[in-house]
């Protein structure tokens, strides 16, 4: 529930900065920033911890878990309302299910195939009802948040499958503070130090990316490898169910508009989660 609610609310923080005129590449490199520097202490001491032959498995834990959906998240929301990236936000644990078959060697039994379809066909109709989006772009906007549930999906078999023997504050920590690097080199390359940081409007914008990447990254990070190791990756996932919804609370504090199609395509998408993920019931 605390993840829900951290997660959900992320939507609406990177909205606050390209509101403030924070380039969508400079709020995701701060995001990365921040989370790496608050996790830094934390790092130093991780790294003679995990075994060398494991680093480079936690840096791309980082990369696909953090680092590169939070650049896509950041530019989709540029043509798209916060509240519908909230809602196909909870694709990921379909993603899971998929990335887990495809590539971990886990075969779906036949409720989880009837889940991804249902799953599926609900996120089809919620991009058919045309969400909000800038028409100038099409589709572009709402793929790339579903390219980033993809990663978010194998990152949980990822950490599952190979990462689950290892403390779960190491891994974050380890796996932020090396991806802060490479946002780093983002800000230094886009020139963001030579922004003008006397403008109200600006601090405001950058404030909310930091906020997004204590909060959003490196402590709901910590607290979501703790319980993928505890319940499991399937189980984790299913933070995705109460996402949307604070999502789409913020979106209508705000004003955004919102429409009781889309809350009906929520249902459906949210409707297949529940039924890939139920257990079987013996005879």
């Amino acid at each position: 529930m605390v993840l829900a609610v951290i997660w959900g609310s992320s939507f609406i923080l990177m909205k606050i900065g390209l509101d403030n005129h924070i380039s969508p590449f400079n709020i995701a490199a701060i995001r990365m920033v921040a989370a790496g520097l608050v996790l830094l202490p934390v790092a130093f001491r991780s790294f003679r911890k995990i075994p060398v032959n494991k680093l480079p498995l936690v840096f791309l834990s980082g990369v696909l878990g953090s680092l590169l959906p939070a650049f896509l998240f950041c530019y989709a929301e540029q043509g798209m309302d916060s509240s519908l990236a909230g809602m196909l936000n909870s694709l990921t644990p379909i993603f899971v299910i998929i990335t887990g078959a495809l590539f971990f060697a886990r075969k779906p039994p036949v409720n989880k195939v009837i889940g991804i379809i249902i799953a599926f066909t609900g996120s089809i109709l919620l991009l058919l009802s045309r969400g909000h989006i800038k028409e100038s772009n099409g589709l572009l906007y709402p793929l790339l948040i579903i390219l980033a549930t993809v990663m978010y999906g194998f990152n949980v078999n990822l950490v599952s499958k190979y990462l689950s023997h290892l403390p779960s504050l190491q891994i974050a920590s380890v796996a932020l503070t090396l991806n802060a690097l490479p946002a780093l080199g983002v800000l230094l390359f886009t020139g963001f130090f030579s922004l003008p940081f006397h403008e109200t409007g600006f601090i405001k914008g950058v404030g909310a990316a930091m906020v997004l990447g204590i909060g959003g990254t490196a402590i709901a990070t910590v607290l979501f490898y703790m319980l993928v190791k505890r319940a499991g990756g399937i189980f984790a996932s299913m933070v995705t169910y109460g996402i949307p919804f604070v999502a789409i609370a913020w979106g209508i504090y705000f004003g955004e508009n919102f429409g009781w199609i889309q809350v009906g395509c929520l249902l459906v998408i949210l409707s297949g989660v529940y039924w890939a993920n139920k257990k079987k019931v013996g005879r």
